[in-house]
Formats: structure tokens, sequence, C-alpha cells
């Protein structure tokens, strides 16, 4: 099936490692044109080396006010147009509600909260008719993970600014959606299982209470990503769209 994502342009956030960079792999290996970005000026450099000629990257925390204006600018710049973003961005320190201090609360809602809506709100000014604004959220989003309190608290939140602007944006025809990972396996999960007096254990535990008694890779997240963000599921927006392998049960 051809997605439809041939010469088009995306931004995609958090792309270094892990869950962003799936997306915009699988993105670019369908054709489209994308500039990704992270904190690490070396890691950006690397990871747009890694994907390919039609990769560009930007050094830019999410958190900078000034980071939005950068990306599409980017975007404009080197490939003449936009056509979508993926929000993704490296979650907050795990704790729980005793553990995190005001300054954890402050970065992360700059970082993953405020980053996240002026990247969006600057691709809703930019973006056309087919546009397409995506969010790398949680399956916190429907109920909350231990140990993480922090992204408990910011992801629902997210996901709540996301189906206003879906219902704001729709009728320009530009959609909004929203992707619930669970335990993919990257990096960050690792590192999450890690904490545990025996990582192997926690990850049998969590393998188990997942129907398809695995974690998932992270090409296929990039996968599911790629044909959210694609012309090819036009008529999907204001969904937000489970990617765990059945480990949420309710409806």
């Amino acid at each position: 099936m051809d997605l439809g994502l041939k010469n088009r342009v995306f931004v995609v956030t958090g792309a270094t490692r892990g869950l962003g960079h799936a997306a915009a792999r699988e993105l670019v290996a369908d054709g489209a044109k994308v500039v990704v970005s992270g904190r690490d000026e070396e890691r950006v450099a690397g990871a747009a080396a890694a994907l390919g000629p039609n990769v560009v990257g930007v050094a830019v925390d999410n958190g900078d006010p000034e980071a939005a204006g950068r990306l599409v600018a980017a975007a404009r710049e080197h490939f003449g147009a936009l056509h979508g973003v993926l929000v993704s961005v490296g979650g907050p320190p795990p704790g729980f509600v005793a553990d995190n201090t005001d300054e954890q609360w402050r970065t992360a809602f700059e970082s993953v909260f405020l980053g996240a809506v002026r990247l969006a709100r600057t691709a809703a000014a930019e973006l056309e008719d087919g546009g397409v604004i995506g969010f790398v959220l949680s399956g916190s989003v429907h109920e909350p993970i231990p140990g993480l309190t922090v992204s408990n608290g910011l992801r629902p939140g997210l996901a709540g600014f996301a189906k206003s602007l879906a219902d704001e944006l729709g009728p320009r025809g530009i959609r909004v959606v929203g992707l619930l990972p669970g335990r993919i396996d990257t990096d960050r999960v690792r590192e999450l299982d890690g904490l545990s007096a025996d990582p192997e254990a926690t990850r049998r535990a969590s393998e188990s209470r997942i129907p398809l008694r695995r974690y998932g890779a992270p090409e296929e997240f990039g996968r599911t990503a790629a044909f959210l963000l694609s012309p090819a599921a036009s008529y999907l927006t204001g969904v937000m769209l489970p990617v765990d392998g059945g480990m949420r049960h309710g409806f």
C-alpha cells in the first residue's frame, strides 16, 4: 500500500533515538523528507547522517521558546514545504509524588508540555489542507503508570490539548493524532526496567500482562506513526491510538 508520503516534509522532534528516531526512519523509508531534532548537536548530526540525504538535523531543546520557529524555518529552508510534525520528547524523570522536585516539574512542563504546545501552534499557522500534527504520548493518558508521576501529570493534559486542537483545525483540513506507546523496547523502557532489583523479572512480569506476550519493537511503533501521519490516514483525526500489544483493555 502506498502511504502517499513521497516528498512530503515533516518535523520530528526527539529523533536522535527511541520512538522519535523510529518514526523518522519509517517516514524516510516511505519517501518523506524530515527535519529531526534533539538537544545534543553531535547526536543530531549522527542521526541525520544515518537516516540519509533526505534528512536535516537541528540541535534544539523543545523547552526553548525559539525551538518551534527554528524547526519550521528549517523545513521551509531545506525542503521548501511543511506537511506535518511529530512531537516526541524524552520521558520526564521517574519518581513518586514525594520524590520529584519543583524544578523537575518545571523542566518537564517546559519540555514535554509547553514545548509541544508551541510547536503545534506554530505548525498550525503554517500547515495547509492535508497537514497533520502528531503527538507521542503514553498509556498514562488513560491509566497512571506507577513510578512515573510527572509523566502521569503531563501526558493526559497534552492529550486533552490535542483533542481540542483536532476540533479547531478540522475545518481547515488539518488532522491531529496521538500515539500511546506501551512497552516498546527502547533505551528508555530498558532504563525504567533497570530501576528494579531484578530487571529481567520486571520485564517478564510486564510481558505477562501484554496479550502479545512481548515488548514492541521500535520499528513497529515507527510504522504505525508513519501511517497515522500519512495521507493514507486522511480520515483519522482526534484519535489517541494505543501501540501496546493489547495492554490497554478498555475500548
